[in-house]
């Protein structure tokens, strides 16, 4: 397994547990962000689900469109996630606001892994 597949992994089985959690633990989570409304939980657990079976599939194939898409969107994630601890629209709690923050910087570091990993493996096709 190469560097690449391996910080993809990484990245699924975050992105999975996550996934799992958010569905699983709507309601507490809803609670934590100082919410009632839980529907966004159930919402972004799933697309990360589907985005972690995405990933599992490029591992085997790492086919470079893709795998920068991943990486793309990890860093969109990021970006948000800034935008909204700075902005603040919904007026999350502390908590939330640690949680999006803490999460926000583990992503970071995965697309970072992901794109040295891209790299790499893409100097040793040439």
């Amino acid at each position: 397994m190469n560097k690449l597949q391996k910080a993809l992994k990484i990245n699924a089985l975050f992105s999975s547990i996550s996934g799992a959690i958010l569905i699983l633990l709507n309601r507490q989570l809803a609670n934590l962000f100082g919410t009632t409304n839980n529907t966004v939980f159930w919402i972004i657990g799933l697309a990360l689900i589907y985005f972690a079976i995405t990933i599992w599939y490029e591992i085997r194939k790492q086919r470079k469109l893709a795998v920068l898409w991943i990486i793309i969107q990890d860093y969109v994630w990021v970006l948000g996630s800034f935008v909204l601890l700075i902005a603040n629209p919904f007026q999350i709690t502390q908590t939330g606001n640690l949680i999006i923050g803490v999460v926000a910087l583990i992503v970071l570091y995965m697309g970072i892994n992901q794109m040295i990993g891209l790299k790499k493996t893409t100097a040793q096709n040439l």
